[in-house]
């Protein structure tokens, strides 16, 4: 790339994101672009380099206030950032085969070419899940529970049969309507708040089986929802912003109940 410099314009060209995105990151401190005399932007190698490392962890659903805290800290190791990318990337590639190909048998038994015993209708599916939790959220959940914890879970959801899993995928729905609802009561100490912690305690409870399953556990885990942005991200982004804070709190004072 040498010297070469690009205004705002031949950047949101190459880049793929719009002029107005460009101006934005600048505000928020994302960016920082050079001034020419005639107070036009310019951006260097340097820009040019920040920009991709913000859009990558864009696509990975990092929030750009969490984005701005990473690449500023001075300890912050792109390489290895990369590296960790490349590895989610690879992850969802695995979640995409596995989904395209129970998709193909689909196909293939419908049109009478094949036949699917019930367990491998939802054997892809099972394991896409599996694959994006892992993407997601398996390093966090890993460091914080361990492996032989994460393996047990993984394995539990591969052998449930297609009840359980159904009442799973229900139920993951119905606690984001029933955490709208207690948010708009707005008390954590309300009913649709008490129902709201019994629900979500029923999901965990499915994932990791009532033997492994434990309130401590389930608090822990209820915190690390608010250490990291991709936890956040999954109930603010379905029930509104400061969804997940409320869903701790009411966490904690129903288990602290």
């Amino acid at each position: 790339m040498g010297d070469m410099t690009y205004s705002v314009g031949q950047l949101a060209r190459l880049s793929g994101v719009s002029v107005r995105t460009l101006h934005h990151y600048e505000e928020i401190g994302l960016l920082r672009p050079a001034r020419l005399q005639n107070g036009y932007r310019t951006y260097g190698k340097d820009d040019v380099e920040r920009l991709q490392q913000i859009l990558l962890y864009r696509a990975c659903g990092m929030r750009l206030e969490h984005i701005r805290q990473v690449v500023d800290d001075k300890s912050y190791d792109a390489c290895e950032a990369m590296r960790v990318h490349v590895q989610e990337l690879m992850h969802k590639r695995a979640q995409l085969d596995v989904l395209i190909r129970t998709a193909q048998k689909t196909i293939a038994t419908m049109e009478g070419n094949a036949t699917m015993t019930d367990e491998e209708r939802f054997e892809g599916i099972k394991k896409a899940a599996i694959e994006q939790n892992e993407t997601v959220y398996g390093t966090e959940a890993r460091r914080r529970f361990g492996n032989d914890a994460m393996d047990a879970a993984n394995a539990r959801i591969l052998s449930m049969d297609e009840e359980t899993w159904n009442d799973m995928t229900r139920l993951e729905t119905a606690i984001i309507d029933q955490l709208v609802r207690a948010r708009n009561v707005g008390d954590i100490r309300s009913a649709e708040a008490r129902e709201l912690a019994a629900m979500h305690a029923r999901w965990i409870g499915l994932h990791w089986g009532e033997v492994a399953y434990t309130v401590e556990a389930h608090r822990q885990l209820a915190h690390g929802y608010l250490a990291d942005d991709r936890f956040r991200a999954y109930y603010d982004s379905r029930a509104g912003e400061g969804a997940t804070e409320f869903l701790v709190a009411a966490l904690d004072e129903w288990i602290g109940a």
